[in-house]
């Protein structure tokens, strides 16, 4: 797959185009608060360019780029998901009020999206000079996995060194100061909690991106297509944060199903490294398997967690028999 410096150009541009447009249409103005009608009509907007673009691909490259582009978008949104734990904490550590948390989200994830082009550069480079990396990547994902599957994956928010530089070089204020960045007290000039937490959320997300990245690697090599699947996954997932609000909580075994998709491209990885450095008898998973398998276990992973989350709640609503626990409180 070849796409020009034009086609790259028309797509940033149009990628940033749609973020304007969404920062216009939802932050003009006084900030206010993001209902669940306005988070559901966006999330589905995005869910929908996103298959517009897929269904260009189609017209445009084929079959083959168009699935890749659709089997590593549902894996990049897919592992979003779990990043929204540790979004839901970074707001209540710096007591983001409602009103901002979308347009903090927004610039947040622009710095994100950032970082992870320039990482998927580089990332994209080495991969198709040194080949034997998507070794060391098939086996960082299936150990990401098992760190899941053990419950490794705590989502207890800690500061990274970007963020410590920020706090320390840049005066801040103790309070917010409505959506504004910066504010000048006292003849100085300050930056409020806004733009703080903006960089914890850029910053944290491409921590994330550590294994989010490789594992979309691991479905197509195009870089255009790797890119185009983040910046999708990402565009949208301001929107899901107000949607699923509590909704988190009840995913119960979201870290299995994750850990069901990493391994699996972990071993695919491995399957093709081997197939390209002269272990030609090595099988090849076909993208529209890998696809199957990442649709099928998201499925099966929300439909568990919110059955089960239906069955607890049933059970801590049924009544208490009378005299139970009166063993416990009779005297000896």
């Amino acid at each position: 797959m070849n796409v020009t410096l034009l086609g790259w150009s028309l797509t940033l541009v149009g990628i940033l185009a749609v973020i304007l447009l969404d920062l216009w249409i939802v932050d003009r103005g006084q900030p206010r608060d993001f209902s669940l009608r306005q988070a559901g009509a966006w999330v589905a907007f995005y869910v929908a360019l996103a298959a517009v673009f897929g269904v260009c691909l189609l017209l445009v490259a084929g079959g083959q780029y168009s699935a890749q582009f659709f089997a590593g978008y549902l894996t990049e949104y897919s592992l979003s998901i779990d990043n929204l734990f540790i979004f839901y904490v970074i707001m209540a550590r710096f007591a983001v009020p409602r009103p901002n948390q979308h347009k903090v989200l927004l610039v947040g994830i622009l710095i994100a999206l950032f970082m992870r082009g320039v990482f998927i550069i580089v990332g994209g480079a080495a991969l198709a000079r040194f080949e034997w990396l998507f070794y060391l990547f098939g086996l960082f994902l299936i150990w990401t996995a098992l760190g899941l599957l053990r419950g490794g994956d705590d989502d207890e928010f800690k500061e990274n060194v970007l963020l410590r530089w920020v706090q320390r070089v840049m005066p801040a204020t103790g309070e917010y100061y409505r959506d504004r960045l910066t504010v000048r007290v006292d003849g100085r000039r300050l930056v409020t909690p806004m733009l703080i937490v903006m960089v914890a959320i850029g910053s944290t997300d491409l921590l994330f991106a550590l294994d989010s990245i490789p594992a979309i690697f691991g479905l197509t090599k195009q870089s255009y297509l790797v890119f185009t699947a983040n910046a999708f996954a990402l565009m949208g997932l301001r929107q899901l944060y107000f949607l699923l609000g509590g909704l988190l909580e009840r995913l119960v075994y979201l870290n299995k199903g994750l850990s069901v998709i990493l391994a699996f491209i972990g071993v695919k990885l491995i399957l093709d490294a081997m197939h390209t450095t002269g272990f030609e008898w090595a099988p090849q998973v076909p993208i529209w398997l890998s696809l199957a398998v990442i649709g099928v276990t998201m499925l099966v992973t929300t439909v568990t967690s919110l059955l089960k989350a239906r069955r607890d709640a049933a059970k801590a609503a049924e009544p208490v028999p009378t005299g139970v626990g009166d063993a416990e409180r009779t005297p000896r």
